[in-house]
């Protein structure tokens, strides 16, 4: 499908004959490479210097804002962005993003948290060595005229205990780099994975208290949270031996600047290297801790330069254009800040079934409550049958589906359904979804498939032995108004509609569809040709669905739980006299016509759905 924005993100508002390009605004440098990669197919305004207030006022225009660290992504400047699908920060850090406030509006916030790792490590290694044979202080000396080798005696790291706080991506390679350097490394994390750290040489004790009295230079790889806000204060940093030395390359604010200069003033501390600070730029006021910190002799101080790196620079800009460039084509986002982390094997696993769970979904509001003339099913149960129920997360599969349920019938100016803010949608509307998952292969000709059953509000159906659902033979006659159940796989990554409550069909899932109700009686084909002919209307294909089914088969597969066998054959019964005939059309059709198919078509219904 040519669709964009209807997998995970909403809809842009443009209909197919507005072929306007998205529009991107950077109010801050970026790589050219990632927006070179922009350009092909969106528009892109570099607009440097913008205050708040002139930020508010353009920012409803565009779909995506590409920012760095200087740019503060406020509430304000999200609720202004009327048509903002994406944030994407060229970086790791996401402090200058509301990252709530985008969340509760839908809009997916993507970082790059690999672009810059080895810059960020690299850099480390260097404040380190510079702190260690006061290198700064040399070249200032030397610059001055000034030739003083007794005094910048400096000292070797061979030997002497690393400590690192975040054993992440960059704590990991900043272990590894020091680990070649001679040094030993002990690290505390609490989710950092034993294996990992005896595999990278490191020593992981259990906390902090274990780790600072054995550190010679202690280094932080923490993201800034409010639990690692202020983490070394003076508490921490006197429990280091005297004489050690800190690093902070990860975020301002970790580190009490307060604390860590009078460290330093006291000597407790031998040094300290800075790449970052509590406020950027820092205070100018020479009373502050952070004007003290970068004027002291004993402190290596850069502004910032973890990711400045040609390099870095050029890694994050391409990362995070690239994701842009997939969110707006509706496609998953890889590195999504608001969203659960998906598996890159689970991702090329989902990417096709998402189509297909929120066509799905679409089909049912636009079939079943117009021809039905229904308000429409709030409870819904979602089965997954075969390998798609191996998956680690279905959530891009439950946002999926209620974006396919509510698009058809809301105004989505302003508002996105995604894997952001879908549980929350739903539940403000009151849908009701039950996920399950049958492991059991199917017993159809795909190795995957998945179920859609609506249902009045109520406790679950009770199942048969096969899966089925038991009904007595007066409420038989009433389950076809109680319940209606769409079936789909995928075949070659394209989704296909397999059943529509009790009728067997096979047809791609795209395009605009007319769905003819109907006896199945000779010539009627020929009819619904000529009426839609006479309209000026294209069939680019057709398909006439038997009804296989019989009336009470809810197809409920068996839970993985329950430990029960399924079969989601259909069973054909002795006689079948209805059937849906699904016609793939050029355009949308005219109410008149639809109406002319009942009437004078022999069609006992008929729904127009676009998907």
């Amino acid at each position: 499908s040519k669709l964009l924005f209807h997998q995970l993100i909403g809809a842009m508002g443009l209909s197919n004959n507005e072929p306007l390009r998205p529009k991107v605004l950077c109010p801050e440098t970026l790589s050219v490479d990632g927006l070179t990669l922009l350009r092909k197919t969106i528009d892109v305004d570099e607009r440097k210097g913008l205050s708040a207030e002139q930020l508010i006022e353009i920012i409803p225009a565009y779909d995506a804002l590409l920012v760095r660290s200087e740019t503060k992504v406020t509430a304000d400047l999200l609720a202004a962005a009327k048509k903002l699908k994406v944030v994407a920060r060229a970086g790791v850090g996401v402090d200058n993003v509301d990252v709530p406030a985008a969340t509760k509006l839908g809009v997916i916030v993507v970082n790059s948290p690999s672009g810059n790792i080895q810059a960020a490590a690299e850099h480390t290694i260097a404040l380190l060595l510079s702190m260690a044979r006061n290198v700064p202080d040399a070249c200032a000396s030397l610059k001055e005229g000034k030739w003083e080798r007794s005094r910048l005696v400096g000292v070797e790291v061979k030997g002497k205990t690393l400590g690192i706080i975040g054993l992440g991506k960059v704590g990991l390679v900043v272990a590894r780099m020091a680990h070649g350097l001679g040094m030993q490394i002990a690290a505390a994390d609490p989710y950092a994975s034993p294996s990992v750290a005896e595999a990278a040489n490191v020593n992981l004790v259990g906390s902090l208290v274990e780790l600072l009295p054995m550190t010679d230079f202690l280094t932080i790889h923490t993201p800034m949270l409010a639990s690692t806000k202020g983490m070394l204060s003076h508490g921490e940093i006197g429990q280091l031996k005297k004489g050690a030395r800190i690093l902070n390359v990860a975020r301002g604010g970790i580190v009490d600047e307060v604390a860590l200069l009078a460290a330093l003033e006291s000597g407790h501390l031998s040094g300290a290297a800075i790449d970052v600070f509590t406020v950027e730029p820092p205070n100018k006021d020479p009373e502050s801790a952070a004007a003290k910190l970068i004027s002291h002799p004993r402190c290596v101080c850069t502004p910032h330069l973890g990711a400045s790196t040609v390099e870095a620079q050029e890694n994050v800009s391409i990362d995070v254009c690239e994701q842009v460039l997939q969110i707006l084509a509706g496609e998953l986002p890889r590195s999504a800040v608001n969203a659960p982390i998906i598996l890159p094997a689970d991702h090329m696993t989902l990417q096709p079934f998402v189509a297909l769970v929120e066509k799905m979904g679409s089909l049912y509001t636009q079939h079943f409550t117009s021809t039905k003339k229904q308000s429409g099913r709030t409870t819904f149960d979602l089965t997954y049958e075969g390998e798609i129920s191996t998956i680690s997360s279905t959530k891009p599969l439950f946002a999926a589906f209620v974006k396919g349920l509510t698009s058809p019938i809301s105004d989505a100016e302003g508002f996105n359904v995604n894997i952001v803010n879908a549980e929350l949608v739903a539940k403000e509307r009151g849908i009701f979804v039950n996920e399950r998952k049958s492991r059991d292969p199917t017993t159809q000709a795909y190795s995957s498939l998945i179920t859609v059953v609506a249902r009045p509000p109520s406790r679950a159906p009770s199942l048969g032995p096969l899966g089925q659902t038991l009904s007595t033979e007066k409420d038989t006659r009433r389950s076809e108004d109680r319940q209606h159940i769409i079936s789909g796989y995928c075949s070659d990554k394209v989704p296909f509609i397999s059943r529509i409550d009790r009728f067997s069909t096979s047809f791609k899932a795209e395009g605009t569809l007319l769905i003819c109700h109907n006896y199945d009686s000779p010539g009627k084909i020929g009819v619904v040709g000529d009426l839609l002919g006479k309209a000026g209307v294209n069939i680019n294909y057709m398909s006439v669905a038997p009804a296989s089914y019989k009336n009470h088969e809810a197809h409920a597969p068996a839970l993985e739980q329950q430990g029960q066998q399924t079969s989601s054959a259909p069973q054909t019964p002795k006689e079948s006299t209805e059937a849906l005939m699904i016609l793939g059309v050029n355009r949308e059709v005219d109410k008149h016509v639809l109406d002319g198919l009942v009437e004078g078509g022999g069609v006992l219904s008929v729904s127009s759905v676009v998907i």
